[in-house]
């Protein structure tokens, strides 16, 4: 995180680290997530997908450090987050701010963008059928505005590897899973 702000990146300030390195304290930020903001004023969803793709973009730019191990899939020497979707940025009065870092590597900005698109649109929606139908739909307004200001067919080429490393992750119910590689078969490139 303090590289990502040296750069310029919107992070939280660290002020505290634990002596084992296993805990931090982080500056307090006062403002609702982007999941949140959109919940609450929907008619901001393309404007929250932009933000959300500039934050992709800017991260991107700044040099994945050779400390930093390199991301599960693809090569790249791009700064990543790995996790970079609506609930870990948070709207503050000064601007976003993204949060959440431990899955930082360095690759190629295209895999983040990726695995953001599988996140956005695999995700389980915890609500009754009507109310997922209409977040459903929601969803996939932010998602394609999201994915609007990439190359898709570069995004593309990576959501098969994308998908079969996040499909490990035990924290993704079997209906995830299964989205996941719907996504991945119908939209990712050979």
């Amino acid at each position: 995180m303090d590289y990502a702000r040296a750069h310029g990146y919107p992070v939280p300030a660290v002020e505290e680290i634990s002596d084992d390195g296993t805990e931090l304290v982080i500056e307090r930020l006062v403002g609702p997530s982007m999941v949140a903001a959109i919940s609450r004023r929907p008619w901001t969803i393309r404007h929250q997908a932009t933000v959300l793709a500039d934050l992709h973009r800017r991260l991107h730019e700044i040099p994945g450090p050779d400390w930093l191990r390199p991301a599960p899939f693809g090569e790249g020497d791009r700064l990543l987050h790995l996790d970079l979707h609506p609930l870990n940025v948070m709207l503050t009065a000064n601007g976003p701010v993204v949060i959440d870092w431990p899955n930082a590597t360095r690759g190629d900005g295209s895999t983040d963008v990726a695995l953001t698109w599988v996140l956005m649109a695999c995700g389980g929606i915890p609500f009754g059928r009507v109310k997922a139908a209409v977040l459903g739909r929601g969803r996939a307004i932010l998602v394609d505005s999201f994915l609007r200001d990439f190359d898709l067919d570069t995004v593309r080429c990576h959501l098969a590897d994308v998908v079969d490393w996040k499909v490990k992750d035990t924290n993704m119910t079997d209906v995830e899973r299964q989205a996941m590689w719907h996504l991945a078969r119908t939209h990712g490139s050979a």
